[in-house]
């Protein structure tokens, strides 16, 4: 990973900093295994806040678009990111794991050496949902041609271009 955003998060709490740049795709190196291709750019702004609560927290807003591997069709499928986070920092182990048992609370442990890039690749890769697709009627229908007989891929029963691969050999 090329980028590098190094920060102390309790400081960057306490001094109400905020930091927005871009990154390439390209240099997400844990995200390209779920991507069909490494173009594009996304944008990011932290800030460091308190909670209602007076609590530590890092807000991060990602926005830009990647393009991901559809796992129907295996072709491009472009996937627009407009997301905000708010993070809450425990200051030890045991802050951690308290908050941990709520559902509801993201947090992640205060360090004096945040890597900001690798925090904002974890949230867009916890943010993908376990099976990109296109819409079943949006999918390349890429035809497999098997001597006189052409199948398509995604014909209603999923084997069904198997079953003819199977009859010709």
């Amino acid at each position: 990973m090329s980028v590098r955003f190094v920060i102390d998060s309790l400081d960057f709490v306490s001094n109400e900093s905020q930091r927005h740049g871009k990154i390439h795709v390209a240099d997400l190196a844990r995200l390209h295994s779920y991507l069909f291709d490494d173009d594009g750019e996304v944008t990011y702004a932290v800030t460091g806040m308190l909670n209602n609560s007076s609590k530590p927290v890092l807000r991060i807003a990602i926005n830009g678009t990647i393009n991901l591997c559809c796992q129907r069709c295996l072709g491009k499928l472009e996937h627009v990111l407009n997301m905000q986070t708010d993070l809450l920092l425990a200051k030890n182990e045991n802050e951690l794991q308290s908050y941990d048992e709520d559902d509801e609370i993201d947090c992640i442990l205060a360090s004096v050496d945040m890597n900001v890039i690798s925090v904002i690749e974890d949230e867009i890769i916890l943010n993908l949902s376990i099976s990109s697709r296109h819409p079943k009627d949006k999918c390349s229908t890429e035809s497999l041609n098997s001597g006189n007989q052409t199948v398509n891929a995604l014909s209603d029963h999923p084997f069904a271009a198997l079953a003819a691969l199977k009859k010709t050999h």
